[in-house]
């Protein structure tokens, strides 16, 4: 029997719905994305692109194309601030790479999205830009733009973000983003600037990922570029006035910021030209990600955000677009989408929210002021091997494995042979 071929929609053209696109568009079904940005800008500097969303990109041929923008990450570093000793170190290659088959990479967002981009046009999706989605209509389901038009898909995929439109739409309330409490610095050092000092070409030209871990804040770095930059993330208490959410600062700020931390980062903020600060939001969780109509779903940010502090965030919502791709390969008639939805949420919900619980718990491991506990960890870190609860988590070997060994297309085999024994819908019935 044939395979029918549906109509999808996809809300938001940021790196989980070009993923998700991707994903349905190979699986042979006919994909519009609908971006309300005139032009596609990712806004932010580097990601982390671990093995679990770097295995995706492998399965999809995207390695090499993404090879000439991108970083294989050697170790993590975990280190002390005050004056950068190396507390624990990961090795990524070759442990990690050799024991689950995948890279760990950093790239430039911006890199990251046209890489995928391309691949999508290739294969024939459709992306609109400039095209704000002013309606949703579950039940048949389409889109109203904001233009008037009228779009009628199969399934309508929000992938919206942190502000999400669909999410709000979905609960049929205002949803907006919560304070954190925290805020991010991110700032950019061109490596050229570095030239003539030992010790930062050392830094910056390594290709390890760096993570400075002090009272309330800690640093993270790591090179972009092919070496050409070096990306660095500082969080701290947020001190953003009220009704600003991001905002350009001096480059003085972050080095009093950094009074007292290790000089050599110190000496390497120093050389940036400026820096972004930007306050760190979430969204409370939902319990279900698809409409009870069972023909709209949300992905990535739109219904799972999550601190940057354990580098997942993306990888995440690209696990979101994987499943929903292998999902639509399995579909044998249209009537299926509603089981095919609800198994997407019930595959992704207990993962993801694992996944944001472990990145805010990530402030009481980096962010420890000083004193025993500080001291404690420091201990754990630089005289025990790792144990499940490590503060090191990507050296926890329990965690470690769930973390970056997960396999979309293993968990879609494993659920799809479930449901074919007994349908979602069948269940419902009973």
């Amino acid at each position: 029997m044939a395979r029918p071929s549906c109509i999808v929609a996809i809300v938001g053209c940021g790196l989980g719905g070009i993923i998700a696109a991707i994903g349905i568009k190979k699986a042979g079904h006919q994909v519009t994305v609908f971006e309300q940005a005139s032009a596609l800008i990712e806004i932010g500097a580097g990601i982390q692109i671990p093995c679990n969303s770097a295995r995706i990109l492998q399965r999809w041929n995207l390695l090499s194309p993404l090879e000439p923008y991108s970083t294989r990450g050697s170790n993590i570093n975990l280190r002390t601030y005050k004056d950068g000793t190396i507390l624990s170190r990961q090795n990524l290659i070759p442990f990690v790479e050799e024991t689950y088959n995948a890279p760990y990479l950093v790239a430039h967002r911006a890199d990251f999205l046209n890489v995928l981009t391309s691949e999508a046009l290739r294969l024939g999706v459709i992306i609109r830009l400039g095209s704000r989605v002013a309606e949703l209509d579950f039940d048949t389901p389409a889109i109203r733009l904001s233009s008037g038009e009228r779009f009628q898909a199969d399934a309508v995929i929000g992938a919206d973000g942190l502000r999400s439109s669909c999410r709000e739409a979905l609960l049929g309330r205002p949803d907006p983003p919560y304070f954190t409490g925290e805020m991010g610095y991110r700032l950019t050092v061109s490596t050229k600037e570095i030239e003539g000092d030992a010790e930062l070409t050392s830094l910056v030209r390594s290709s390890d990922l760096h993570c400075w871990m002090g009272p309330n804040a800690h640093a993270v770095g790591y090179q972009l570029k092919k070496g050409g930059l070096f990306n660095i993330f500082l969080s701290s208490p947020d001190d953003l006035p009220s009704g600003v959410d991001v905002m350009e600062v001096d480059i003085e700020e972050v080095i009093t910021k950094l009074k007292g931390w290790d000089l050599q980062l110190r000496n390497l903020v120093s050389l940036a030209e400026g820096a972004l600060k930007w306050r760190l939001q979430s969204s409370h969780g939902t319990n279900s990600w698809c409409h009870p109509s069972g023909k709209v779903a949300l992905l990535g940010d739109a219904c799972h955000a999550s601190l940057p502090y354990l580098g997942q965030g993306a990888a995440q919502a690209a696990e979101d677009g994987a499943v929903l791709g292998s999902l639509f390969a399995k579909l044998r008639h249209k009537s299926q989408i509603p089981d095919l939805l609800r198994l997407y949420e019930s595959i992704r919900i207990p993962r993801t929210t694992r996944i944001v619980e472990c990145s805010s718990s990530m402030r009481g491991i980096f962010n420890l002021p000083d004193g025993d506990k500080q001291r404690e960890r420091d201990r754990q870190l630089a005289h025990e091997q790792p144990f499940e609860g490590y503060p090191n988590r990507w050296a926890d070997p329990v965690f470690q494995k769930w973390l970056l060994g997960y396999d979309t297309e293993a968990e879609v085999e494993k659920a799809w042979e479930k449901y074919e024994k007994e349908p979602i819908s069948e269940k419902t019935k009973q």
